[in-house]
């Protein structure tokens, strides 16, 4: 046997092992979000192109630990607010159409946000989860543009600072580089191109396949240090899982 061909087999492994372990992960985490949709009518809305808006909560009795490898943690993501560091991270899968998206933004995420990101407890890691058609894509692709310039959170104040109508053009490009200039995005020809590019379709791309490969099919959905809340609880509920999270994170 060759050198070449000895150190080959253990790069070998090492990929296959990756590959097992991320299998695991995937597979657990279907069947974590999958036993919400045990009602017919979520039988059927289990597709892509039939997406559902949940407001009731599907939660196991303890969070799956694979699901924990989920969380980017990257310091540099525009799109994560928080330490990377916390010891709980809520992974956030929304549409900028989804009526109950608006009302966690506008309802509970402050209060998460005062509560717990600002005293270093919590990450929130936003995922862009376009599930109703065109004016979903483009509102995702402009909110990771506004990001380019550290304006996604404004971005995001913005775009769900009210309710708004689905598909009847208020996410249309005029709409969306109106809301770029009112989050503070200094430079909007670089706006409109980040939009427009590969690199901003690629990503919200990765973030859908993420969902989907979750099993996920409704909006907003999170992952709590590995644990999944469906819809636009009453604050309280986000606060029960938050804080039986960061207690198991200090054992």
């Amino acid at each position: 046997m060759t050198s070449s061909s000895s150190s080959s087999s253990p790069r070998r492994s090492r990929r296959r092992s990756l590959t097992a372990v991320a299998a695991i992960v995937a597979a657990a985490a279907t069947a974590v979000f999958a036993f919400t949709l045990d009602a017919p009518e979520r039988r059927d809305a289990a597709k892509p192109d039939s997406p559902v808006v949940s407001t009731e909560s599907a939660t196991p009795e303890s969070a799956d630990e694979s699901l924990l490898a989920l969380a980017r943690r990257d310091g540099g993501d525009a799109l994560a607010v928080g330490k990377a560091d916390a010891p709980v991270v809520m992974i956030e899968y929304s549409d900028f159409q989804c009526p109950f998206c608006g009302r966690f933004a506008r309802e509970t995420e402050p209060a998460l946000l005062r509560s717990y990101v600002d005293k270093g407890v919590l990450r929130i890691e936003w995922r862009n989860f376009p599930v109703f058609g065109e004016e979903s894509e483009q509102a995702a692709l402009a909110g990771w543009a506004a990001g380019r310039q550290k304006k996604f959170w404004d971005f995001h104040k913005v775009a769900y600072g009210e309710p708004r109508e689905r598909n009847q053009g208020e996410f249309s490009q005029d709409r969306l580089v109106s809301m770029a200039r009112e989050a503070g995005v200094a430079d909007l020809d670089r706006f409109r191109s980040d939009m427009a590019s590969d690199e901003a379709h690629s990503a919200v791309r990765k973030d859908q396949a993420e969902g989907y490969g979750l099993g996920v099919t409704s909006t907003p959905a999170f992952l709590i240090n590995g644990k999944p809340v469906l819809g636009a609880q009453p604050t309280a509920t986000f606060e029960q899982v938050i804080d039986a999270a960061a207690k198991a994170a200090r054992r």
